[in-house]
């Protein structure tokens, strides 16, 4: 059986691919680096994740993105030989305006090397490449994005876009077309093409990110149109029915196994109450899908399952994760994500026994920020670290961070005092809104201390260890609801200021505001989950 969510955790946007016996879901990442995320699998229900494709400044640059900006909904393909990824890296997003410059980028593998990535167009987000065969035989590419339209007293999402791409010069050709508006849940952005039996079918995502988002089908016996949604409604949605475990599905793509058996990676998310927030951000699921005697695609129910069956085909277990990195590889694993620029040696240093991370940017900072983290995939988990760090001033910081943006987070950290003691102490940054809490440990210099971070649903509790006498809890009960989507988003006077598109993190923090070069090192990092 797969049970859902076969990908926990901040992953959304999925976009699935099949070649040859190996499936791949790549998802969307944002500010995080390596820019999308892979997850390889030959049965449907065990993954392992590869990391990320866009793990350079060569192929990728989030310098200054804002939070939930970069990378949105990309598209992975295959055709001739070749990998082929399309993304958008969203610039700015507020007041109106969009900054949407599309890249498409090849590989042999889905390792590797992948090329330079080069410009498409600028018009819209959540690009995808359709690769058709045409009667003659003759194989011709498309690109799919939703068109953004700026212009007040214009509806912003405009409808789906199609225009041809070479991809022999990876250029696109002749003029984009508009083939739909979507259906009256407006919002139709997420396009992907697919033909079967004669008939060309468009999945796209309706409804927004949130409680009312969902999946739409139509059709068309023509590549540009006209369009007929299926008459039975959404292909997919969670909007009706707030007592399902999984919400706010939607954003499907398809994908078919070798034996013809059909299935739709998904968007979902799982609430803490009813309708509530979602710490663990938007998750990726799969459901099957039948075709009607009509030629439809459809989910039973057109509602998400948590259990469904698996394909038939042979199991293809992975191996266990580890729940703790010793950091012995020279390069970071593929569970560890880091914040607007790349995991290099010029800040991030595995050695044996340790990592060693230089301080960056303050919290706020978007250019050179030192954060190093992994996904919470759970309600109840934990994450523990042994850091040794010698700070000089207040201006030096290192420690253990709950983060969701630049405006929301909890951080334990050890710091210095004015004299230059070394300390122990807590901040909570909600909503922009800065709380030091009333902790202050002082700590023996150049000794280590151990921190942990548990979440406890909605709760957040930290504790340390600098005797090695056991871990002793704070006295603080921290509201982790605040490392959500839900409370991210953020409107001032009307407008759109921050938009939540993320999830929960739980990471090793460094600051250098003083550009002193101080570095921490963190002996180990251990991962917990206690139930899904």
């Amino acid at each position: 059986m797969i049970h859902n969510p076969v990908l926990r955790g901040f992953e959304p946007d999925p976009v699935i691919l099949r070649v040859g016996d190996d499936f791949y879901i790549a998802t969307s990442t944002f500010e995080w680096y390596p820019g999308v995320r892979i997850h390889h699998s030959r049965d449907m229900v065990n993954w392992r994740p590869l990391g990320g494709i866009l793990d350079s400044t060569r192929l990728l640059d989030l310098t200054g993105v804002p939070d939930s900006g970069g990378i949105w909904a990309p598209g992975l393909s295959y055709a001739d030989g070749q990998f082929h990824l399309v993304f958008t890296v969203v610039d700015t997003y507020t007041e109106g305006w969009k900054d949407l410059p599309n890249y498409v980028t090849t590989a042999p593998f889905i390792e590797g090397p992948w090329s330079d990535p080069v410009p498409l167009h600028g018009r819209g987000f959540d690009v995808s490449l359709f690769h058709d065969d045409d009667d003659d035989g003759v194989g011709r590419s498309w690109l799919l994005n939703m068109r953004f339209d700026w212009r007040p007293r214009k509806e912003s999402f405009a409808g789906i876009e199609i225009q041809e791409y070479d991809r022999a010069t990876q250029k696109l050709l002749g003029e984009p077309r508009t083939i739909s508006v979507g259906t009256v849940a407006g919002v139709a952005e997420g396009p992907h093409l697919y033909r079967r039996n004669g008939w060309y079918y468009l999945v796209h995502a309706e409804g927004g990110t949130g409680y009312e988002h969902g999946a739409a089908v139509a059709r068309s016996r023509d590549l540009f149109g006209p369009y007929e949604p299926d008459p039975s409604g959404p292909l997919l949605t969670s909007r009706h029915d707030p007592s399902l475990g999984l919400q706010k599905a939607g954003h499907c793509s398809l994908v078919a196994t070798s034996a013809g058996e059909w299935y739709a990676a998904h968007i979902v998310a799982r609430p803490y109450t009813e309708r509530g927030r979602c710490v663990l951000g938007r998750e990726t699921a799969l459901q099957p899908v039948a075709w009607s005697e009509d030629g439809w695609p459809r989910i039973a129910g057109g509602v998400p399952a948590v259990t469904v069956p698996a394909p038939a085909l042979p199991s293809a277990p992975t191996p266990e994760e580890q729940s703790t990195d010793h950091f012995d590889a020279p390069t970071l694993g593929p569970d560890w994500s880091t914040l607007r620029r790349p995991a290099a040696p010029a800040w991030v240093q595995p050695a044996s026994g340790r990592l060693r991370i230089l301080g960056g940017q303050s919290p706020v900072g978007r250019r050179t920020p030192s954060l190093v983290a992994r996904r919470v995939t759970a309600r109840r988990c934990s994450f523990e670290t042994e850091l040794t760090f010698s700070p000089r001033s207040p201006d030096h910081l290192a420690g253990l961070a709950a983060y969701y943006n630049t405006r929301n987070w909890h951080y334990l950290y050890v710091t210095a005092d004015d004299d230059g003691s070394p300390l122990l102490t807590a901040l909570s940054c909600v909503s922009g809104n800065l709380t030091a809490h009333p902790v202050e440990i002082p700590l023996t210099a150049g000794r280590s201390v151990r921190l942990r971070a548990e979440l406890h649903g909605p709760i957040l509790r930290y504790s340390y260890d600098i005797d090695g006498g056991g871990m002793l809890e704070l006295p603080l009960e921290l509201d982790a609801t605040v490392l959500s989507d839900e409370h991210a988003d953020e409107f001032h006077d009307g407008q759109l200021r921050v938009l939540g598109f993320t999830g929960a993190v739980l990471g090793l923090w460094v600051q250098d505001l003083d550009g002193a070069g101080v570095h921490a090192d963190f002996r180990y990092a251990t991962y917990r989950v206690e139930g899904q």
